[in-house]
């Protein structure tokens, strides 16, 4: 029996900053915060197992919600210490998210979807770990459902469907309703985990630019505090008492 004290959240967070210390863009802040203690909390719930599905909503969640974020070293450093901070490792998190991503290209969505009936077959063309994973979840006895399993769901059906499709938001909700009751877990929350997500995804591209303008006026007012603390130094510097050169006299009134 494992007596170990459960990790807290608190316990995550120093993890997290002992791998990434830089400070954080106030911008995305909210982005890492939110990842690290869902990670958390998943991770240390007993009902919880992680997959491939998992790994490719929070892979997704994190490279679409910190895309831009400047200087880009520092985002490859954020996410390997949010997978750091709960005992994982960044290779685990993306080998496993590139993985089943690529277990359906040059899938069509109707290729997609039989992979879910039944679930109990062999997969086909390509599908067979994705396959695997699915019937996992629809026969797990307890499957705790998570918001980055159904991103992770929704970027495979993405993956597979035209963007004209995926416009019409009814069938968009047909499909996720037909695709939870395959797997057994509750319709409402992938669908309303779907909505939310897309909803985001909407908002985020609107406010790209005013995210690129803020971070040029932040850089802005950091070149131009540079530049007045140079100018400050450099003037300074100057003698305030000019000194006579070698061989030269100062004027004397007698």
């Amino acid at each position: 029996m494992n007596n170990a004290p459960v990790r807290t959240v608190s316990d995550a967070k120093r993890d997290f900053y002992a791998h990434h210390t830089r400070p954080i863009n106030s911008i995305y802040r909210r982005v890492v915060d939110e990842l690290m203690v869902e990670m958390h909390l998943l991770s240390v719930n007993v009902d919880f197992a992680y997959d491939p599905i998992y790994a490719l909503g929070i892979v997704t969640t994190f490279d679409r919600f910190m895309a831009g974020y400047q200087p880009e070293a520092d985002r490859t450093s954020i996410f390997n210490a949010l997978c750091r901070s709960i005992g994982s490792t960044p290779e685990h998190y993306r080998g496993d998210a590139e993985a089943i991503q690529a277990s359906v290209n040059g899938l069509s969505l109707d290729d997609l979807k039989a992979l879910f009936d039944p679930l109990t077959d062999g997969g086909a063309d390509g599908g067979d770990r994705l396959r695997s994973t699915l019937a996992t979840v629809a026969h797990q006895e307890k499957f705790k459902y998570s918001r980055p399993f159904g991103i992770g769901l929704y970027t495979l059906v993405e993956a597979v469907t035209p963007a004209e499709a995926l416009k019409d938001k009814e069938t968009v909700a047909a499909l996720f309703n037909d695709l939870g009751n395959k797997l057994s877990i509750s319709t409402d929350k992938l669908q309303k985990d779907v909505e939310l997500y897309r909803g985001n995804l909407e908002k985020f591209a609107q406010a790209q630019e005013v995210i690129k303008d803020m971070l040029a006026a932040d850089r802005k007012k950091r070149e131009d505090r540079k530049k007045a603390a140079e100018a400050e130094v450099e003037a300074l510097a100057q003698p305030v008492v000019a000194v006579p050169e070698a061989g030269e006299t100062s004027e004397t009134t007698d």
